[in-house]
């Protein structure tokens, strides 16, 4: 079991001390939605740590904000460090802060309305978590989720069915919107900037639950971001769903990162789904080409290699 409220630590009352961790990499008019959406928020936030690793630097935003009243704490990154080592930067400048918690935003997306953080904080208290995270809605259709939920073994994105239950015990999506304890990351450390994108949440839940932490999603609230449907591909009814990004470079990603995880935690289940799905569906497309390419970055996963930034265009 983990602790929990020890005697003289703040408890995760409304007014407990928050810290935004914020990444973005060229997505200038996202980010100012974003820092609006910010400033909008009913529970005060101390500091947004913005890591920018973008080709070019988001300052006129971050002034536009800083000159609205917001307290940014910009961090600019000549290298680009991908999803995972941004989250990591900014988490590490949101706890040197000396804020309890940290809440977790990518640039695409943004908090719905102004009471998203405050009902956050108050569920952490309710429930007790380490984690809590709110609903991701799709930007383009808010009664729809941009990621899928498995409720009693079906796979849903329909908002209806998450909000009619209200909170989600043991259920939670990194890393947009979730609201994390400064601690948890002394326990179970940063997301693997190894991953750069696409994996390093799985592997930050994996070792979530290794560590016996609590977590859940209020489904009262909600940040947007933009849907994924595309890249799901459903085959045998939808038993599996391989997913398929676009971009060559985010598919070596994600193929690679998800060997290496099925590898590290030698998880069977998804080394089978993914050493069936994946071959079936690029062949049912007659797509010779995509399962060359699968296999190159599945089969590097595997053996703990390929990792690293997109190499120079």
């Amino acid at each position: 079991m983990t602790e929990h409220t020890p005697p003289g630590r703040p408890d995760a009352a409304p007014q407990a001390t928050v810290a935004v961790a914020a990444v973005t990499y060229d997505r200038h008019d996202e980010l100012a939605q974003l820092l609006r959406s910010l400033a909008e928020q009913t529970a005060p936030i101390g500091i947004v740590a913005l890591v920018d690793s973008g080709t070019k630097p988001a300052t006129d935003v971050v002034d536009a904000a800083t000159a609205a009243g917001g307290a940014i704490h910009y961090l600019r990154s000549e290298a680009n460090l991908g999803g995972a080592g941004g989250f990591a930067f900014a988490i590490l400048a949101a706890i040197a802060s000396g804020a309890e918690w940290i809440w977790l935003m990518d640039d695409d997306g943004h908090p719905e309305d102004g009471r998203c953080l405050a009902e956050l904080l108050e569920a952490a208290l309710e429930h007790d978590l380490d984690i809590v995270s709110p609903l991701v809605a799709a930007t383009s259709d808010p009664s729809r989720l941009s990621f899928n939920f498995r409720i009693n073994g079906l796979l849903t994105n329909d908002r209806a069915v998450l909000e009619s239950r209200g909170y989600l015990p043991d259920m939670v999506h990194f890393f947009n919107g979730a609201l994390i304890r400064a601690d948890v990351f002394s326990k179970i450390g940063l997301p693997d900037m190894k991953f750069f994108i696409r994996g390093d949440e799985v592997d930050f839940l994996a070792r979530v639950r290794k560590a016996g932490l609590r977590y859940g999603t209020l489904a009262t609230v909600a940040v947007r971001h933009p849907a994924t449907w595309s890249e799901m591909k459903p085959i045998f009814g939808g038993f599996i769903t391989p997913v398929i990004p676009d971009g060559d470079f985010k598919r070596f990603s994600y193929f690679r990162n998800r060997a290496y995880l099925a590898r590290k935690y030698r998880n069977l289940r998804w080394f089978g789904a993914d050493v069936i799905g994946f071959p079936y569906y690029f062949i049912t497309q007659r797509d010779l080409t995509g399962l060359r390419a699968w296999f190159t970055a599945y089969s590097a996963g595997l053996r703990g290699t390929g990792f690293g930034p997109p190499p120079p265009s």
